[in-house]
């Protein structure tokens, strides 16, 4: 941050401890705005040949935006990265705006680049039961096998995520016939059961060498600690290698899989939204690959208003 001005990097400072303490953001969060931001102030300074203080950065036009996104470009910047920088700093210059009262049009008014989401790529119905198959055929342990498989049955049986899973604690199990999961957020969610998962779960305690402590991981690695995510992943390399399926055959595609199933056989896309724990209906729909035409059929089912005439008002 040397190129930034004294005043600059007070004002970056400021915000950031307001981005901290009024919206709880993450150390991680707040590091990456802080870059952001601070690459923005940099390039600004040497493509002005001059510091820049508050006062130039409120003269900042659409010339000098283009300059700086074409800059990020030439160094191979994706264009979903560009979108998180220029996000990062229209918020900064919002907060900006409002403490030395002027208009941000030029940063405001910067249009973020097009890129293409990556869809999630489930797994065929057919290919998750053979991954179930072949899971606890890979160790050479009993227990660790049952272990494998217990969380794997839960990633798609329950949909829930590898930190989830691996969150659990001795005193979860036996499982009930719901969860009550922690997810993103802090945000909590009830989830069913399957009987399958209560019963992989029960084999691997049976099994596993270690005691069941109440506040201890219910998954463990070899050692007895927490079981890591890493082996969780390899756990699916190998089956996905085994069978022949492509990359995105990853831990992750199994909860992706549990939505697309769940969808197909009939299930609400908003009762699924529940289930994953989503704030929008729009990553559910992303989740489950579901085409426009059905979301609109579940909105329809949704908003009575949208079947309401004048007589209904």
């Amino acid at each position: 941050m040397t190129l930034i001005s004294p005043a600059a990097r007070d004002a970056l400072q400021r915000w950031l401890e307001g981005k901290r303490a009024l919206n709880g953001a993450s150390e991680n969060t707040i590091e990456a705005y802080r870059g952001d931001v601070a690459d923005f102030l940099s390039f600004m300074t040497a493509h002005k040949a001059q510091p820049q203080g508050l006062t130039a950065l409120k003269a900042i036009t659409i010339s000098d935006m283009r300059a700086w996104m074409a800059h990020l470009r030439r160094d191979g910047l994706s264009p979903r990265s560009l979108a998180r920088k220029l996000s990062s700093v229209k918020s900064f210059y919002r907060w900006l705006a409002e403490r030395e009262g002027f208009e941000p049009t030029a940063v405001l008014s910067t249009r973020a680049p097009k890129f293409a989401t990556k869809l999630p790529r489930p797994l065929s119905p057919e290919n998750a039961r053979d991954v179930l198959d072949i899971v606890d055929t890979q160790a050479t342990e009993d227990w660790v096998a049952a272990r494998d498989l217990a969380v794997i049955v839960l990633l798609y049986g329950c949909g829930l995520r590898i930190s989830e899973a691996l969150s659990l604690l001795g005193k979860d199990a036996p499982l009930a016939e719901t969860l009550r999961i922690k997810g993103k957020g802090n945000k909590e969610r009830i989830v069913p059961v399957l009987p399958a998962a209560r019963e992989a779960v029960e084999r691997y305690q049976r099994l596993s060498p270690f005691d069941d402590l109440p506040d201890a991981p219910l998954f463990r690695g070899v050692r007895g600690g927490a079981l890591n995510p890493r082996m969780v992943q390899r756990v699916m390399e190998q089956a996905r290698l085994q069978l022949g399926l492509p990359a995105s055959a990853t831990p992750h595609a199994l909860r992706h899989s549990f939505a697309t199933h769940l969808l197909n056989a009939g299930g609400d896309l908003r009762a699924i939204q529940e289930l994953l724990g989503h704030a929008s209906l729009s990553t559910t729909q992303a989740y489950t690959a579901v085409d426009l035409e059905r979301l609109l059929d579940v909105y329809d089912n949704a908003h009575p208003k949208a079947h309401s005439g004048p007589e209904a008002s």
